[in-house]
Order: C-alpha cells, then structure tokens, then sequence
C-alpha cells in the first residue's frame, strides 16, 4: 500500500514509519519537522514532505495516490497548545475537515485518526469505555474530541474510517518526548535518583509505543466492516501516578544498580486528570491486546540511557515539546 502519514517524524510516527516500510509498504511521512527529519530512515520507499497540514494544498499534492491516511499530527500536549491557543486550534480542529475532504478526494480508501483518552476528563468510573461521556478538560482535549465527530459526520461509501483513543504512551522513540509521566519518571530517576510525584492518586492509562504502533500497522489490513465508522480505546495498564513511580523505582534500580538507589518525592498538582480506561471491546472485536509493559518501557529508556542514545537529557530542548515550541516562538518572533 502507499501510506501517507502525518506527524511521521514525531514520537510515534517515526516508529511507525520504521515498521511500514519494514512491511514494504510506500510511505508519504508528512510533517512540518518542528523537530528535525533526522529521525527518519533512509529509504527508497520513502517520501519525505516538509510541509503543515494547515497547507490544503501541499496535503492534496502529497495525498495523490495514496490508500490510507494515518492521522498523528497535532501540538501535542496541553502546555505546548496553552502557549498559543489560537496555533493549536488551527492544527488540530481547523485544518481536519479539509484535510479528511482531500482525502476523500485522492481516492484513499482508509483513513486512521489518533484521538486521546484525555476526552474523558475526569472520572470516577471504574472501567470507562468508548460508551462513557466526553468531558475533555483542555482545548487539546476538547479539539481531539471534535475532530471524532467531523470523521464520523464525514462517513462514506468506500471510506473506511476509524477512530483510535490512546493511553499516554511510553517507551523509547528516535524522536523521543521525556515530557510524558513514564518517561519524565524514568529520565529522572536514571539520572538524578529522584523522582517527584505530583499528586499521586490520579489514574493514569499507559500503552508501550511498540503497541500502539502495532495497532496502527494492524488497522490497515482489518476488514473494513470491523472497524468503518468506530472508535476503540486503545490503552494497556491503568495505574495511579504513585504506582508508575514506584514501578519505575523499582525497575532503574533493577537495571542499573550502579546508578545507587531511587528516592521518591510528592508534591501538590493541580492536574487532576484521573480516569481507568477499559480497551475491552477493542480485544473483544479486533482481537487486539497490547504486548509490553510500563517496566519494559523503563528497560528500555535506561538501555537507550546507558548507550549514550539520549545526550543531554534534563536539559536539551528537543525532548520537551513545549520547550521547542518556546524555542519556536522566539525564533519567529525574532
């Protein structure tokens, strides 16, 4: 198949990227590179558009041809869209029902749209399903869940389209974000043997980037009447904030003894996003179950640490999105 995807050199797209092309499949990896292109491969299936998806145009010229459309693009975190509202709302809300129109247009026959579990806000129910309502606390939040509802007013023979709500996603990535709960605990405890929890109680859903990566690369092949016009959460392991610590504690310690002991700290927060993701119906009716752990995620930070793979790690920009978004806004500016 040819495969267009957007966000292709972020955290998950360059992971699945890799793995398309590994199944020898010609992919399209559409991004504006906020972060650089150096975390793409070299490869002859490979096309690499240096572009925004604000850019109707640019999209429609890099969509021709394709068969599928794999939707990860966004400003990606709550404090990277606070930055600049009005930024993040043309990235994620304005530009979709155009972009999924020039799909449509292109003859793509599948498109795949990366929501959030973040839509559900707070909860207190003790398993919520793609049934529960949508309380998104955030713009971030809020835009993700009003993009579900353009795909699904925009349904149509021929169409397949497909709604994926992701845990928080952990684990190693060429294009890694250290600004994520798994990986903000394991960089710290790696390399300052202290980890400070904010709050503590709150839930927090987590799926390895292997998986959701996985689940992406299986979305393409399923029948398109298993999955044409549906939504599935997509999440693995619900622990609390304190869990993950002490789970990342315990595995820094595990792997690296030589890095001393891990002390745990807790602060106030007022992030109280809270919510136990059920991925029930996405096992049930796609046979789809996650493989890997939060403590395999660590195992494999703390190799990528002791192999020199992630430089500068505390401080150096790149990793967090909102300091390049920062970075980005001064430079501009400038």
């Amino acid at each position: 198949m040819k495969i267009l995807v957007t966000g292709a050199a972020g955290y998950a797209g360059c992971v699945l990227t890799q793995k398309l092309l590994d199944q020898g499949h010609d992919v399209v990896a559409y991004d504006i590179m906020y972060f650089g292109e150096r975390v793409l491969p070299k490869h002859p299936n490979l096309t690499v558009v240096k572009a925004d998806i604000r850019d109707t145009a640019a999209f429609s010229q890099a969509v021709k041809g394709a068969d599928a459309v794999i939707h990860l693009a966004c400003i990606s975190n709550d404090p990277s869209f606070e930055l600049d509202p009005s930024l993040g709302k043309s990235i994620n809300f304005d530009c979709f029902e155009p972009m999924v129109k020039a799909s449509q247009d292109a003859g793509v026959r599948r498109f795949i749209y990366a929501s959030s579990s973040s839509v559900y806000g707070v909860s207190e129910a003790p398993n919520v399903d793609e049934t529960h309502p949508l309380k998104p606390l955030t713009d971030y939040s809020k835009f993700k869940a009003m993009c579900e509802e353009v795909l699904a007013r925009m349904k149509k023979p021929g169409f397949t389209a497909v709604t994926i709500r992701p845990a928080t996603i952990c684990g190693y990535s060429p294009r890694l974000r250290l600004d994520l709960v798994v990986n903000i605990l394991t960089n710290l405890a790696y390399n300052k043997g202290e980890i400070t929890v904010f709050g503590g109680d709150q839930q927090r859903p987590n799926i390895h980037i292997e998986d959701i990566t996985d689940l992406y690369v299986e979305l393409l092949s399923m029948p398109a009447e298993k999955i044409d016009g549906r939504i599935f959460n997509a999440g693995y392991e619900n622990h609390t904030v304190t869990e993950l610590a002490n789970m990342v504690k315990e595995t820094v310690e595990r792997e690296c003894p030589d890095r001393g002991p891990v002390t745990i700290k807790t602060s106030p927060t007022d992030d109280n996003r809270s919510y136990h993701v059920s991925s029930k119906l996405i096992a049930k009716e796609l046979g789809f179950s996650p493989r890997h752990t939060v403590p395999e995620a660590v195992a494999d930070l703390c190799r990528a640490f002791k192999e020199g793979r992630i430089p500068n790690s505390l401080d150096d920009a790149r990793y967090f999105n909102v300091r390049t978004m920062k970075d980005l806004g001064a430079a501009k500016a400038a």
